[in-house]
């Protein structure tokens, strides 16, 4: 029977899950997924990041195992993800292939489900002109696919997605973990999970290519040259949630040794993998967690 864990009449607290990006990473958020649905947790709220919001979609429409089997299928398939196709086209990957074709023809994502779902489904993008992220409710996957496509639209290797009078792009460039945005939304214990070790420390960019790359948004620019800071005081949050009792977090140990793009169908599953056991070693000390919250 699934288990979610809601406000009920003795506490108004809301439980969210909140899920950092990183590209081909993300898959390790996949498996952390899987093993959540298949021991059926769920939560009141869930926010993605990029790649978290790719997976997090899967996750809320109840679809085990749907991410890993595209992913491993169609990663050596120039459209799903290359360099090549940047050169074609301006986007890292095939805006046709990728959100239509796929979700609606090859692997078809279960809209009515999304739809049914009593969590409620949110995601993370970069406004270039103000430079500043937004968290946008997502209710119908069809109609708002482009706000998913903003979510996880790289920069540099991107166009800029226009949606709804803003131009968007990959929420990680201004909030990777927006666990601060969703407490204030009212979600006030969250589990995390990460898609960098646990001693990870991100460093500055080179802010003058985003000044050049995007000097039509210097405040986006602007927002790249900090987006370490705005990472790191994030990290530093959650280890004092932690501390409290608010923040349940899953993150690798190590690695994951994976590239933003990856062809290798065997170390997507690595890291699938990695992401499933390190679910599964946490999974006692997790549903303890959330019934704390309930």
């Amino acid at each position: 029977m699934e288990q979610h864990y809601r406000e009920n009449m003795n506490t108004e607290e809301k439980v969210g899950l909140v899920l950092e990006g990183g590209g081909m990473r993300g898959i390790y958020t996949a498996g952390v997924l899987d093993v959540f649905m298949e021991h059926g947790l769920s939560f009141d709220g869930v926010i993605g990041v990029s790649a978290g919001a790719i997976h997090g979609c899967s996750f809320v429409s109840g679809q085990v195992g749907r991410s890993i089997r595209y992913y491993k299928k169609y990663c050596r398939d120039s459209r799903f993800m290359s360099f090549r196709n940047v050169l074609k086209t301006g986007d890292i990957v095939d805006e046709q292939f990728c959100y239509h074709e796929l979700p609606d023809i090859l692997d078809p994502f279960d809209h009515q489900a999304f739809q049914r779902s009593s969590t409620k489904f949110y995601v993370t993008c970069s406004n270039l002109e103000t430079g500043k992220a937004e968290y946008l409710h997502l209710t119908d996957m069809r109609a708002q696919i482009d706000l998913l496509r903003a979510s996880a639209s790289l920069p540099y290797v991107s166009r800029v997605v226009e949606c709804g009078g803003r131009k968007l792009l990959d929420g990680g460039c201004t909030d990777s973990i927006p666990v601060n945005a969703f407490m204030k939304m009212g979600y006030e214990r969250n589990v995390v999970v990460l898609t960098r070790s646990r001693e990870y420390v991100k460093e500055p960019e080179h802010s003058t290519l985003a000044r050049l790359y995007y000097r039509q948004y210097p405040r986006f620019a602007a927002a790249m040259k900090n987006r370490h800071k705005v990472y790191n005081n994030s990290r530093k949050l959650i280890r004092r949630l932690q501390e409290e009792g608010k923040a349940f977090v899953i993150s690798p140990a190590q690695g994951p040794d994976i590239g933003r793009v990856c062809h290798d169908p065997d170390k997507i599953q690595e890291v699938y993998d990695q992401g499933r056991g390190d679910a599964i070693r946490q999974l006692g000390n997790l549903e303890i967690f959330l019934e704390n919250s309930r």
